[in-house]
C-alpha cells in the first residue's frame, strides 16, 4: 500500500502530524510526504527515525522534499536495544534558572541540577527544553558541556524550536536537536515518568 501527503504550505506540527495519522492508518507499506521547508522535512524524518521506520528523502526539481516511509513488520533483529545505562524517564525544564525565588540562586541550582545528571546512572533517556530553558542549550550556556557529556551518552536533548524562535537564538543551537510540539507532547505522554524542573 502506497500513500501520498502533500503538507506544504503547512505550519509546525502539521505536517508530523498528518504523517503520523498517514501511518497509523496502514498495518505496512509507504507513506510519501511532500513538504517545502527544511524545518518540516528534519521533523518529518525524525517520526520516522523514532519509529524505527527506514526512510529516504529526496529534493524535487521545485526544491521540496519527498520523505518516503517504509512501515513494515518489525522483526526481533530489528527492535531497538535499550541498554541498561538508560531508564525510560523524560526531563523536561520550562527555565533556564531552577525554582522561584532569587535568579542568582536559580542559575546555580540549575547548573548544580544537570551536572547531577552527568555522573546519576542511569540517564534518562530524554531531556526536554522549552519556554526559556531553550537558553541552556544554546551558545553562551554554563551548562553547554554538562549537556553535550549527557548526548555523548546517548541522552536525547531537545529543544522547543518556538521557543527558540521566540527569543531569536535558533541560530544558537550548540547541543541537542530542534524540536515541535508534536514531538515533546509524544515524549511527555509515552514516558513512564516525568521530571517537571
Amino acid at each position: 500500500m502506497k500513500k501520498e501527503v502533500d503538507a506544504r504550505n503547512q505550519d509546525c506540527p502539521k505536517p508530523v502530524i498528518m504523517t503520523k495519522k498517514a501511518l497509523d492508518s496502514i498495518d505496512y507499506g509507504i507513506i510519501t510526504t511532500l513538504v517545502d521547508n527544511e524545518v518540516a522535512k528534519e521533523n518529518v524524518s525524525k517520526l520516522a527515525r523514532s519509529s524505527n521506520f527506514e526512510y529516504t528523502v529526496d529534493k524535487t526539481n521545485e526544491g521540496d522534499f519527498l520523505v518516503s516511509i517504509t512501515k513494515g513488520e518489525v522483526g526481533d533483529e530489528e527492535k531497538v536495544c535499550i541498554p541498561d545505562t538508560f531508564k525510560d524517564i523524560t526531563v523536561a525544564i520550562s527555565s533556564d534558572k531552577m525554582g522561584k525565588g532569587n535568579d542568582e540562586l536559580g542559575s546555580i541550582l540549575i547548573k548544580g541540577f544537570i551536572y547531577t545528571l552527568t555522573e546519576a546512572v542511569p540517564y534518562p533517556a530524554t531531556i526536554l527544553f522549552y519556554n526559556s530553558g531553550v537558553k541552556l542549550t544554546t551558545e553562551g550556556s554554563e551548562v553547554l558541556q554538562d549537556l553535550k557529556k549527557l548526548e555523548a551518552q546517548g541522552v536525547e536533548i531537545l529543544s522547543c524550536g518556538t521557543c527558540l524562535d521566540f527569543f531569536n537564538i535558533k541560530d544558537k543551537l550548540k547541543v541537542g536537536e530542534i524540536s515541535n510540539m508534536y514531538t515533546i507532547v509524544e515524549k511527555l505522554k509515552n514516558t513512564s515518568n516525568t521530571i517537571n524542573i
